[in-house]
């Protein structure tokens, strides 16, 4: 069997590389964490911090740390939940969601590049092929969590 892990390096490299290159929005120079806690927020729509610092696998802590940076840059709102001091929401601002959206137009293009040097089975494949991997790994995720 080839080694499987070895692939999953490679390509988790390569895409990060990628998503690096795709960071460097108009001078921003926003990291990889901050694309995909921008990503995150985008995505779940006014979430909670220890949602997304738990989707992402990152420490409350430092996960903290990168929302005060965020904010700082001008690109995430945090604000209190009225019915739990202790807990927050976080929300993009205009120019968040437009670093974001700038970033997602970048990657999605770079994706389209690279799949149009395949033929249509071939990209068919690989997608299916992902989808398959990924649910998978979700339920042996939940598997191992609710044990």
């Amino acid at each position: 069997m080839e080694d499987i892990r070895s692939l999953f390096h490679m390509l988790n490299r390569k895409y990060n590389r990628l998503e690096k290159d795709c960071c460097r929005v108009e001078g921003s120079g926003i990291s990889l964490v901050h694309s995909h806690i921008l990503y995150e927020i985008d995505k779940q729509h006014t979430p909670s911090m220890q949602q997304i610092a738990d989707t992402l696998g990152i420490d409350i802590t430092t996960f903290s740390r990168q929302i005060q940076t965020l904010t700082k840059m001008g690109l995430v709102i945090k604000k209190t939940n009225p019915s739990d001091k202790r807990y927050y929401f976080l929300s993009l601002t205009e120019k968040g969601q437009q670093t974001a959206d700038e970033v997602h137009r970048m990657i999605h293009s770079s994706l389209e590049e690279i799949f149009s040097q395949m033929n249509e089975f071939e990209r068919d494949t690989v997608i299916h092929s992902l989808k398959i991997l990924t649910r998978t790994m979700g339920q042996l995720n939940n598997s191992k969590v609710s044990q």
